[in-house]
């Protein structure tokens, strides 16, 4: 994987603590943890882990996704059916010694595609805020936290 440069200019804070304990893994039950979205962009950028995008085919093609990921959609639209291709898929594009980094919309199927990889033998972590963050009170996502909103590198269309 060529390395990704990160873009010029970070979006604002958003409150959320930007601390050296803010930037380790998380423990977690069944995988190896959770990692903040700059974390998992640095090990990316390193060469130390694979980016997966669990997401569906449709919500990478209409919402965006990250150039250089492994699109491998854990469930799939229209129906949200799991991918029954996963298990082989995800042994095939994350190399032996290398983590796994599992990112969907907002950091759910994630976990279950975390969890899955790991009964697989994977080190696999999911990505907190995932790609679009936490909804808002508006119901709207990609103004709390993401991969997106927090600048790292991603495309549309």
């Amino acid at each position: 994987m060529d390395p990704v440069n990160l873009p010029p200019g970070r979006p604002a804070n958003d409150g959320r603590p930007n601390d050296a304990a803010a930037a380790q893994p998380r423990p977690a039950q069944g995988y190896a943890g959770d990692v903040p979205p700059q974390l998992a962009f640095e090990w990316w950028q390193r060469g130390d882990a694979v980016l997966v995008d669990v997401r569906s085919d449709a919500e990478r093609e209409w919402v965006g996704f990250v150039p250089g990921a492994v699109p491998l959609a854990w469930k799939q639209w229209p129906g949200m059916a799991l991918n029954t291709g996963f298990d082989d898929a995800i042994k095939a594009a994350v190399p032996a010694g290398k983590k796994a980094l599992m990112m969907c919309r907002s950091g759910v199927r994630s976990i279950a595609a975390a969890k899955r990889a790991a009964e697989l033998g994977i080190e696999a972590y999911n990505i907190l805020e995932g790609f679009e963050g936490d909804a808002d009170e508006n119901g709207q996502r990609g103004r709390r936290g993401g991969w997106r909103m927090r600048g790292l590198p991603w495309r549309q269309g």
